[in-house]
């Protein structure tokens, strides 16, 4: 390393590892968030730093010296207010993340006293936050009183490097498996089972609603099914036998009411008939009687002779 200046031997020392290999260095980042591109190096002797997506500069950086400041220029409008620098050894902020910064960057330091540029290489991915994953519930059977069927769960949006996984949970066991689709078998005594998807991506989880196996194969009990209809069935037919007899006491009743009713109006008319009397046809000739006695008592006032009462 003879005749290259101690800053020089210092940042080789810093951009050994992924860059000396070829290998980017993986970074992820959340649409609306920020990430930081880290560079470590000494910046003396250093006569510019350029930033690069894909194959687009995005920045260009001639370093701070003894008798003048730091130079930044930004290349695009638009990343004016996105691009900052957080350090003095211009590791690179970048704000307000968009599925379209995925990519690969790549710095280059240079310096008149090397031939070509000293570069590190990064790889960004930008992530969406997972919304909540849908489950849904494939050709379901029932044999020998078992319930088989699949489960799928998926996203609606943002499957990108997304992984899956299920939790089943009963009152006994917890158990994991791996993989969107599950494929499930369960006993009619099983039924407080609980499935629940999980899915998750590098900087975000999240968990679907549960799914209960008392809802799968609904309705049916495998071998016990010939027994739950014919109970069906028969708790039917005594209700509507409850209900006929209920209707036909109902109607007796009132039916009795009714002669009842009519027996008292019969009874009633009757005794109305025994307390009307006839008229007594001998009132005549009474009054005839007093009328004339009337009569002789005025003649008698008239005459004389007569003996006056």
């Amino acid at each position: 390393m003879l005749g290259v200046p101690a800053c020089f031997i210092f940042l080789l020392c810093q951009l050994t590892g992924p860059a000396a290999s070829g290998i980017p260095k993986k970074l992820v980042g959340a649409i609306g968030g920020s990430v930081i591109f880290p560079l470590n190096l000494s910046v003396n002797l250093v006569d510019s730093i350029i930033w690069v997506f894909n194959s687009t500069t995005l920045v260009t950086i001639q370093p701070k010296t003894a008798d003048k400041n730091a130079l930044i220029i930004v290349t695009q409008k638009r990343n004016t207010e996105r691009v900052n620098f957080t350090h003095e050894g211009y590791s690179l902020k970048l704000s307000r993340l968009t599925k379209n910064d995925s990519g690969v960057y790549r710095v280059e330091i240079h310096n008149s006293t090397l031939q070509d540029p000293l570069t590190q290489e990064y790889e960004l991915h930008v992530y969406e936050y997972l919304s909540k994953p849908k489950v849904i519930i494939g050709l379901q059977e029932n044999k020998n009183g078992t319930c088989v069927t699949n489960l799928t769960c998926s996203m609606e949006h943002g499957e990108e490097d997304v992984t899956y996984s299920w939790k089943s949970l009963d009152q006994a066991t917890n158990e994991s498996h791996r993989g969107s689709i599950l494929p499930i078998s369960w006993r009619w005594e099983k039924s407080d089972m609980t499935f629940i998807c999980m899915a998750s991506n590098p900087i975000s989880s999240n968990s679907s609603n549960p799914i209960f196996a008392q809802n799968l194969c609904e309705g049916a009990a495998g071998g016990q099914t010939p027994y739950v209809i014919l109970y069906v069935l028969l708790s039917f037919f005594l209700l509507c036998s409850l209900t006929l007899v209920l209707i036909i006491f109902i109607i007796r009743r009132e039916r009795k009411k009714v002669s009842e009713i009519i027996e008292e109006k019969k009874e009633l008319d009757t005794h109305q008939e025994t307390l009307h009397f006839p008229p007594i046809s001998e009132e005549m000739p009474e009054y005839d009687t007093i009328s004339n006695f009337n009569e002789l008592m005025a003649f008698g006032l008239t005459q004389p002779g007569m003996l006056t009462l």
